[in-house]
């Protein structure tokens, strides 16, 4: 059964995962403004704050990828970015 901390550390790794993600594609935070995301709701999802699946469907959708591959390993900390 997850616990608060196991969903806190969750979050946290996917606003890694993001960012990174938007880094190596060259985007700024500005940049996602162009995506529909405000400059704030852009900077807490990647702080690690929790997001909802309709927002993490609009990340892969920047991003052109799965939920899979966003979320693929983190529940358990053992992932390749």
């Amino acid at each position: 059964m997850p616990t608060v901390l196991n969903q806190m550390r969750f979050f946290l790794r996917l606003g890694k995962r993001i960012r990174k993600l938007r880094k190596k594609r060259g985007l700024s935070q500005e940049d996602m403004i162009s995506y529909g995301f405000s400059a704030r709701h852009w900077q807490q999802i990647e702080a690690g704050r929790p997001i909802t699946v309709s927002t993490l469907l609009r990340v892969c959708a920047v991003f052109g990828a799965s939920i899979d591959r966003l979320v693929h390993g983190l529940d358990r900390g053992t992932y390749e970015d």
